[in-house]
């Protein structure tokens, strides 16, 4: 089995797909911690927190999705 972070690596580098959700989910990331840094949170700001965890989890779970398949893959070349 492949290990995680060298998988991740290798589909950061060779997954067009792969690498705009991993950067998109670090962005999120960043902004979320940004906003948490913040004393005072206006409404526009809490509701946008809560768009940020959505949109950050959706990329994880679509990263993972593409881990899982990669893995599949690889697991099926090696039996033939």
């Amino acid at each position: 089995m492949i290990e995680q972070e060298a998988l991740v690596e290798r589909l950061t580098a060779g997954n067009e797909e792969f690498r705009r959700l991993r950067e998109a989910h670090q962005g999120y990331e960043q902004e979320l911690e940004a906003l948490k840094q913040r004393p005072y949170l206006s409404t526009d700001q809490q509701q946008r927190i809560g768009e940020i965890k959505k949109l950050k989890l959706a990329a994880k779970d679509r990263m993972e999705g593409i881990i899982r398949q990669t893995r599949q893959t690889a697991s099926s070349q090696a039996t033939v």
